[in-house]
This record gives C-alpha cells, sequence and structure tokens, in this order.
C-alpha cells in the first residue's frame, strides 16, 4: 500500500492524498493552535507539498508567515495557501455567483478553492433575484460555464433561477445570511434541496470549501473524457 501518513502526534497528515484523488489536503485551521499550524505547514512544506488552508485568522496566518514558511493568505476567505510548483490547469470554466454582498466570504472561499485546485473561475457577485434582471443580464456568460457554483442565503432561491435557465451542473451552496426565520442558513438549504429545478447539488451551509471541490472533481472527469476521446 503506498498511501502514507505523517504522525506529529496531534495530527496525522494525508500526504499521499494528491497521488489518490488528484487533490492534496486541506487543513481546516479554525480550532488549531498557532503552533500546531506552524508544525502542520513545516512538515508540508519539507516534503514540498502544496496544501491550502480554510477558516484561517489573519493572527494565525502572520504567526505561519513569521516562522518563515511561503504561505499567502486572502482576508475576504480566510484561505492559507503554500504552493510548491505549478498548478495543472483543468479545462473549461467555474462560475462563481452570490444573491448579495454578504455572501462573499463563502463565495470567495469557494473560488479560492478552485483556482487553487486548476480550476478557472469567473466571479458573477451580487446577482440575486430581489433584482432579477442583475442576474439575466449575465446569464448567457454563467451559462457558458463547464459548472456553476450559485451562493446565497436568505430563501436560498437564486440557484434554482440559475438551474432553470443553463445546462451546466449547478453547485448550491446556502449561506448563513438572512434574519431570524433564516434559522443561520437552515431555510436556504431547505428551499435548494427541495427545488424542482433539475440539476442541482447542494453541500452544506456556508461550506464553499466543498463546492470548490466538487467543481474541480467534475472538471476533472470532463478532461478524462476528453483525453479518453482522443485516444
Amino acid at each position: 500500500m503506498t498511501d502514507k501518513f505523517n504522525d506529529l502526534g496531534f495530527a496525522k497528515l494525508d500526504v499521499s492524498r494528491q497521488e489518490r484523488t488528484g487533490m492534496s489536503e486541506t487543513i481546516f485551521c479554525q480550532s488549531k493552535t498557532k503552533e500546531q499550524l506552524v508544525k502542520i505547514y513545516q512538515s508540508f512544506a519539507n516534503e514540498k507539498i502544496s496544501v491550502l488552508g480554510t477558516r484561517c485568522s489573519k493572527e494565525q496566518f502572520e504567526y505561519v508567515k513569521q516562522a518563515g514558511l511561503p504561505v499567502e493568505y486572502d482576508t475576504t476567505s480566510q484561505i492559507m495557501k503554500m504552493r510548491f510548483g505549478s498548478v495543472h490547469k483543468l479545462p473549461g470554466k467555474v462560475a462563481v455567483c452570490t444573491g448579495g454582498t454578504s455572501d462573499l466570504p463563502i463565495a470567495e472561499e469557494a473560488a479560492q478553492v478552485a483556482e487553487f485546485f486548476g480550476a478557472e473561475v469567473e466571479r458573477y457577485f451580487d446577482v440575486g433575484i430581489s433584482g432579477i434582471h442583475r442576474l439575466l443580464s449575465k446569464i448567457e456568460q454563467i451559462g457558458a460555464a463547464q459548472v456553476i457554483i450559485s451562493i446565497s442565503g436568505m430563501d436560498g432561491s437564486l440557484s434554482s433561477v440559475i438551474a432553470s435557465q443553463v445546462k451546466a451542473p449547478v453547485i448550491s451552496v446556502p449561506t448563513s445570511v438572512g434574519y431570524g426565520a433564516s434559522f443561520n442558513g437552515l431555510t436556504a438549504l431547505l428551499t435548494m434541496i427541495n427545488s424542482s429545478a433539475e440539476g442541482m447539488s447542494v453541500v452544506n451551509i456556508d461550506n464553499g470549501f466543498g463546492a470548490g471541490v466538487l467543481a474541480c472533481r467534475i472538471l476533472r472527469m470532463i478532461e478524462s473524457y476528453n483525453l479518453g476521446k482522443q485516444k
């Protein structure tokens, strides 16, 4: 068995994930100490393995950066990246759409994750259905993407409208944005999983990371199919 991990005592780092899935391990930084993150990133750096960190605070990033590790940080998505070598570019495009600007942190998480793993991303922000003309003015460009990520809170209906107008698969991300009866994203989640529009999948509330990974896996399947046809 070729799969292996680095045992740090408090964590077992999956260093063979790239070979199995095409994507290196991602670290969920929330609740980890700054010292633990330095040890984790240093372990990956020793083997020149690219790694992505989600839900990372600015304080955590600055501590890891000060330890001399080649990390970069995006404030909006709270993602900390460390890359070695070039990224394999995937075919096609991913369109990331949001209902409103309050959804931007989750949208950027999805976009940054997809870009880290090789996707070309186009952003269509603040195209919610409360002013549906904004969405309709961009629907041709959105529909030209191979995968669409639709991110919205409140009633979560953006995904249904998009899915009714395009051929591409739509990955729906409910967010915890909204007033009291939105129940921290539960209302949007239920709207999405009960949608009558076909061609939609739904990830967990605020799970921009999961949406970005799923989009890249779809693009990888397109790439594999195209390569098979060429043989």
